[in-house]
């Protein structure tokens, strides 16, 4: 029974973020750019290792991107 609540409660949270995700405007080169600066100086203070911050970001950038890329083929289908 833990297991299906565990299951039913992350596939809500990603439902969640999707949605939400997909209501967020694309982000334009220089701002993605400024976005790896960032990293790439945050992975440097951190001795070389990607901090969990970073990649909680790039796992949402994933996330909206996949939501965008969902939402162009649903209002292609129409």
């Amino acid at each position: 029974m833990k297991t299906t609540a565990k299951l039913l409660w992350s596939a809500m949270l990603a439902a969640t973020l999707s949605v939400g995700l997909a209501a967020c405007d694309k982000k334009g080169p220089v701002e993605q750019a400024g976005e790896e600066v960032d990293e790439a100086i945050d992975t440097i203070k951190n001795g070389g290792k990607e901090s969990t911050a970073n990649k909680v970001d790039d796992a949402v950038d994933e996330a909206r991107e996949g939501a965008e890329d969902a939402a162009d083929e649903l209002k292609e289908k129409k």
